[in-house]
């Protein structure tokens, strides 16, 4: 599974990849999470609004901190 959390590097940014790496570990999923802060390949992706969560080349979450208890059941439908 590749996951990418798209954004310029905010704080926003940063609680997004920390809520993420948190429902990686109560799935017990041993995944990378890549940190995307190019702007012209975070439009390529369609984005808009950051910060966002890109499972398997797939945008599943733009413009909002989700938690963990929102992202977990995302990375759980990737990974079957």
């Amino acid at each position: 599974m590749r996951i990418k959390v798209l954004g310029p590097g905010c704080k926003n940014c940063h609680k997004l990849e920390h809520n993420t790496q948190v429902a990686l570990d109560r799935l017990g999923l041993h995944e990378t999470i890549e940190k995307v802060t190019d702007y012209g390949e975070i439009a390529g992706y369609g984005v808009m609004k950051t910060p966002a969560l890109v499972i398997d080349d797939t945008v599943v979450l733009s413009g909002k901190v989700a938690t963990p208890e929102e992202i977990t059941p995302l990375l759980a439908t990737a990974t079957t």
